[in-house]
């Protein structure tokens, strides 16, 4: 296991100067975490690649992870919903068409005369 330390920024306040992201120390929060050798060396590979530092790769995959996450409980809360939606209008178009029936067989009366 390897100790990371990174800088997660609260606010989008990041800006560029002269190439370097600076982070103004009210908008960030320095925590640790434990990564095993082959995930940081992933990331360090990918970090390497792109010109960034693990700090930017953290919050882009921590922004991600979140909004991934919020869409998933979304999509899971509305396919509930519709499932409930379809018993419902099941039962509605049921008892539609029993009344429907009943006023056909009426109708049919009258206009026999019976």
């Amino acid at each position: 296991m390897v100790l990371l330390v990174c800088v997660l920024c609260r606010s989008h306040g990041v800006s560029v100067v002269g190439g370097a992201f600076v982070l103004s120390r009210m908008d960030t929060k320095r925590i640790m975490i434990s990564l095993p050798h082959h995930l940081l060396e992933e990331v360090d590979g990918v970090v390497e690649r792109e010109q960034s530092n693990r700090s930017e790769f953290i919050r882009q995959a921590m922004k991600l992870y979140l909004r991934e996450r919020k869409k998933r409980h979304i999509r899971e809360t509305m396919q509930k919903g519709y499932m409930e939606m379809a018993n419902i209008n099941l039962n509605i178009a049921s008892e539609a068409f029993q009344a429907e029936e009943e006023a056909n067989y009426t109708l049919g009366r009258l206009v026999s005369g019976v």
